[in-house]
């Protein structure tokens, strides 16, 4: 990454240009800065956690105003008329852009976001305690439904014992989430740091990354981009109990041995980003329950050491960059 100046972008008719007022550090930042990602745009600027506000609309956009405060994600446009979208699968629709990957993202002064796809915030939570939400939150709850053992509308079905592998920005916001909707979770990760606010926030036990957890889990979620982790968690599930791979990339899973991993109906399902409904309902669960990013602040050109300091994982919860 480097440091340079950009043409100020200009929104499309039916987009909006937003003043960059935060934006979170999220793991997939790293993995396109790094090259885990094929390149989609090069020299693309990195950030899909914005919080700004509105400056500009082009000609289409009615309801929005300047001055607005709005959310920019990942999700950056889909073509709404595939066989995914129209069935409400966005989140899977071939032409789908993202935001940082595809298009000039939040590392920066000034964005761009389809009206469509721009978030309304919550009021009473300020832009650095948001910005983790607009990604780490949004998947880390797709990931959580992706289990089965959320109902949206009700909670948890019943006590359901959850476990989260690793416990970074997504996964310390997901932990919240799902105590707060009566989950028991269970938390296997490295560092102290990162143990010690797994314990603050309510975990029901806290362990190294490869420990066996303390009773049978009900579901997990493997945060941490590591296949070798996949095995290990499912091994802590009981009989009929799904696994859930959060984020976008994942390094090779080790050959599974099916009577000890796979065998009594047990279940791996991946998450694929998100859909805007997925957000909507997030934000204003978040904002119900109380879900709070632990942050630390980064000025903006101070980009790099951020990302280095994720990739080393020096802090605990998530950093966010300020203009």
């Amino acid at each position: 990454m480097r440091l340079c100046d950009k043409d100020q972008p200009l929104p499309g008719p039916d987009e909006l240009l937003v003043r960059v007022r935060a934006c979170g550090v999220c793991r997939t930042d790293l993995h396109v800065a790094e090259g885990d990602l094929p390149v989609h745009r090069s020299g693309v600027t990195p950030g899909h956690e914005v919080v700004g506000e509105v400056v500009e609309s082009g000609s289409q956009v009615s309801d929005f105003a300047p001055s607005d405060r709005v959310g920019v994600a990942w999700l950056h446009r889909t073509d709404g008329a595939c066989r995914y979208c129209l069935r409400g699968d966005e989140n899977l629709c071939p032409s789908s852009l993202y935001t940082g990957w595809d298009i000039d993202g939040g590392y920066a002064e000034y964005t761009t976001v389809p009206a469509a796809f721009a978030y309304r915030l919550p009021e009473g939570i300020d832009d650095v305690d948001l910005a983790p939400l607009l990604c780490a939150g949004i998947i880390g709850y797709r990931a959580l439904r992706r289990t089965g053992i959320l109902d949206p509308t009700r909670g948890a079905q019943s006590p359901k014992r959850l476990g989260l592998y690793g416990f970074g920005g997504s996964a310390h916001l997901c932990a919240q989430l799902a105590i707060a909707l009566g989950v028991e979770v269970h938390v296997f990760t490295r560092g102290e740091k990162s143990r010690q606010l797994a314990r603050d926030l309510g975990a029901a036990s806290v362990a190294e990354v490869y420990d066996d957890p303390p009773v049978p889990l009900d579901a997990a979620i493997t945060f941490a981009p590591v296949g070798k982790l996949v095995p290990v968690a499912l091994r802590g599930l009981d009989r009929g109990g799904v696994l859930s791979i959060a984020g976008i990339h994942l390094s090779d899973i080790p050959t599974l041995n099916y009577e000890r991993e796979l065998f009594y109906e047990k279940e791996i399902r991946s998450v694929t980003a998100n859909t805007r409904q997925d957000g909507t309902d997030f934000l204003d669960l978040a904002a119900r329950h109380g879900v709070r990013a632990t942050t630390h602040a980064y000025p903006m050109d101070s980009a790099p050491q951020a990302l280095a300091d994720l990739k080393a994982g020096r802090f605990d919860g998530a950093a966010v960059l300020v203009v």
